[in-house]
């Protein structure tokens, strides 16, 4: 294939791609409103991915206040352990982690159900009966997304600070009531506001991606495959370099000097 027609597809794909995103928020508040789909993938999304969120970030927790207080005992700064995970975890940490856990969990479902409805037909059967698939498959997979990332989020930050616990007064001999009382002085509008906005973001378009992909499969089995990989890499790289332009973004926003 030429570099041409390579740069018309991927023109093609991105544009099919904005398509989708304007059509996921333009048309939400269309009828009819499919309340039990959103309710269905609002459980699938949410509570069916509490544990696996939470082990996931119980030992992220556990891990960065190991590393932190290996350091800082060799300044004398052990005590400050629990303002800097406190800070680590709202801010970035935590719905990072969480994120790249339900594009793993939620993301890749998402992707492999919508493209199993595509090779089986049932989103031309949709069309058929005159069913509008972004307003039945994708709004509510998008609403799910959005809503349930930011609560799995909240979840996931306060079992990591438990995992940092942990290590810093059974492990270090830390004072407990000296880590919580640093993680609570850290608790401003800036660092709550910053860490509680990006899951939001990053739910939308992780469930947008997925939907996407699922919506171009083809070549039975294996192109399902390969739809369900280029979902959750491209996901990831998304989640990841978006999350650094957002921490930028925050920072001026919120009046932080870099």
């Amino acid at each position: 294939m030429k570099i041409e027609q390579k740069l018309k597809l991927a023109i093609a794909y991105l544009q099919d791609f904005y398509i989708l995103c304007f059509n996921s928020i333009f048309r939400i508040f269309r009828k009819p409103l499919y309340l039990d789909d959103i309710l269905e993938q609002m459980e699938y999304a949410g509570a069916s991915s509490v544990f696996i969120v939470s082990v996931v970030c119980l030992f992220v927790g556990m891990a960065l206040s190991l590393q932190l207080t290996a350091e800082l005992s060799g300044l004398g700064l052990k005590i400050y352990t629990g303002k800097i995970v406190g800070i680590a975890v709202i801010r970035e940490i935590g719905p990072l982690v969480t994120a790249l856990v339900f594009i793993g969990r939620v993301g890749a479902g998402q992707t492999a159900e919508i493209g199993s409805m595509i090779l089986g037909h049932q989103i031309d059967t949709l069309r058929v009966y005159g069913i509008d698939p972004i307003k039945k498959v994708v709004i509510p997979r998008v609403l799910a997304s959005v809503f349930m990332l930011p609560c799995l989020t909240i979840i996931g930050d306060l079992v990591c600070l438990l995992g940092g616990y942990y290590i810093a007064v059974f492990v270090s001999h830390q004072s407990g009531s000296f880590y919580w009382s640093s993680i609570i002085q850290e608790l401003t509008f800036q660092n709550v506001f910053s860490g509680i906005v990006k899951p939001f973001i990053f739910g939308y378009f992780i469930s947008c991606i997925c939907c996407y992909f699922g919506f171009i499969t083809y070549g039975g089995a294996k192109g399902l495959r390969v739809s369900t990989t280029k979902a959750v890499v491209t996901s990831i790289v998304v989640v990841i370099a978006m999350d650094f332009v957002l921490t930028r973004i925050l920072l001026y926003i919120l009046g932080f000097s870099v």
